[in-house]
């Protein structure tokens, strides 16, 4: 292939800020804010990550202050529970999401969509943290060059589906937008190749400006 769709492993950050299960509030608290991070996540042993202390996780405790005496009586159970902990093992939320490093981007990103969360743990097949993906780091794949999409759509799309002499087609890239124009002797071959080309990284859309080939002789 001329070029193998991107993985978790291409776009996450390697450089990861982490704690451990009795990592004290503060420490999350100030760690989020040296890092710029909205969670961390909890890991142990070598690095088994066991859960992640979010933000979200943090704020029932400011709720609780807010509130004034038997503050923890307004909030629900769960929040409640949060309010008084101290602890990255008593924070987190566990056990954690995750995805694996060779996962395409968009089961990460299905994931976050699925679990409500921004940041993802990435783990080996040893359940080791390796790295943190974003949802900015998943949206890195949209800054591939026009010329790039164009030529890996020349490459696996065209010459595979829009042979010539029955058919001329050639590929328009602009702001990630793949137009194919042309003739085509196999109409039935267009929607493949529409699903084939929203298939390469980088590509926001599809479309089409062709022509039915004239039959020879």
């Amino acid at each position: 292939m001329y070029g193998s769709p991107r993985t978790v492993g291409d776009v996450m950050t390697c450089t990861v800020a982490a704690v451990g299960p009795h990592a004290p509030f503060k420490e999350i608290v100030r760690l989020m804010q040296d890092w710029r991070v909205s969670a961390l996540p909890v890991i142990e042993g070598e690095g088994r990550v066991v859960g992640v202390v979010s933000e979200a996780d943090l704020l029932p405790k400011e709720e609780m202050w807010d509130a004034g005496p038997g503050g923890t009586a307004l909030l629900g159970r769960r929040d409640a529970a949060k309010a008084e902990a101290l602890t990255a093992a008593e924070l987190m939320s566990s056990p954690a999401v995750t995805v694996h490093a060779e996962a395409p981007l968009a089961r990460a990103a299905r994931i976050m969509a699925q679990n409500g969360v921004r940041r993802l743990p990435v783990v080996g097949d040893d359940g080791l943290l390796t790295g943190v993906v974003s949802r900015t780091d998943l949206l890195k794949v949209f800054l591939r060059s026009d010329a790039d999409i164009a030529e890996e759509v020349r490459h696996e799309v065209v010459s595979h589906l829009f042979r010539p002499p029955s058919s001329t087609v050639h590929v328009e890239v602009n702001d990630g937008v793949v137009t194919f124009v042309g003739q085509v002797r196999d109409t039935s071959l267009v929607p493949v190749a529409a699903g084939l080309a929203r298939a390469v990284d980088g590509v926001v859309d599809v479309e089409f400006d062709l022509a039915p080939a004239r039959t020879m002789g």
